[in-house]
């Protein structure tokens, strides 16, 4: 048994080695080529080549357009998702200095396939998070990271997430009912902060910043103690500069 499975590995690991040389030769023609120039390109017996790209036209990887093979959508998602990680990366990095500076928590989320993504928070003892009591996703309707993402998103899909999560008043100072937060969405500018005070949580106030990665809707967020919401808006406004700057300099996507 320990001898067959020393056989098949070596022979798996060349199998997906063959399928990167074929995929890297056809990376290397933008118009496509035929399986023979590929296979000589890739140093692979023909019979080899023809399977392989079979496998990987199946899969999306390539595809065969009058006789050549030329890149497939998948390597496009492949793509655009390294690009994305990338500048999630960047603005993870720099929510832990913001923290810093404004001395409190910071928030980075998105909204991913219909759904709230909390992806980073950096907090510190000094500088604590905002106690979540309630599920992010269902009660987007209720806080500042919510709001901003849904004000972000277009008609159909903010009504789609409405659909799916109900808009229930968590205090006394939540927005009542969902005609009344589609109004407020309505009245935000495409990339204007959101503040909400005590809507969430009592005892708390948060603000949020739009950041657009892509195609992605995604906020940078802040909370601090109500007894101290005069430092609120002069924080979200110095982050939203930071967040422009980030803009500017190309860091991330404004494009939507």
């Amino acid at each position: 048994m320990a001898t067959a499975t020393r056989t098949a590995a070596p022979t798996l690991i060349g199998s997906v080695q063959r399928a990167l040389r074929l995929l890297e030769s056809a990376g290397s023609h933008p118009d496509g080529a035929p399986a023979k120039q590929l296979a000589r390109e890739a140093g692979l017996p023909l019979p080899t080549a023809y399977h392989l790209l079979r496998t990987l036209t199946h899969e999306g990887y390539l595809r065969r357009e009058k006789g050549v093979f030329v890149l497939g959508d998948a390597v496009d998602r492949l793509v655009r998702g390294e690009a994305l990680q990338n500048r999630r990366s960047k603005i993870v990095h720099s929510i832990g200095h913001w923290r810093d500076v404004i001395g409190a928590p910071v928030y980075f989320a998105v909204y991913h396939e219909g759904e709230i993504d909390l992806v980073s928070v950096a907090d510190s003892p000094a500088a604590p998070t905002a106690y979540e009591w309630a599920d992010l996703r269902e009660t987007a309707h209720a806080h500042a990271i919510g709001q901003c993402l849904l004000s972000q998103l277009d008609e159909e899909s903010r009504l789609d997430h409405l659909d799916r999560h109900p808009v229930r008043p968590r205090t006394p100072h939540s927005v009542p009912d969902r005609s009344t937060l589609l109004e407020r969405l309505g009245s935000l500018g495409r990339m204007e902060p959101v503040v909400e005070r005590q809507e969430y949580a009592l005892g708390t106030v948060c603000a949020a910043v739009p950041v657009a990665l892509g195609s992605t809707a995604g906020a940078v967020a802040i909370s601090v103690p109500l007894h101290q919401q005069d430092r609120l808006l002069p924080a979200v406004e110095w982050l939203h500069r930071e967040i422009d700057s980030l803009l500017t300099a190309g860091i991330v996507s404004i494009s939507i």
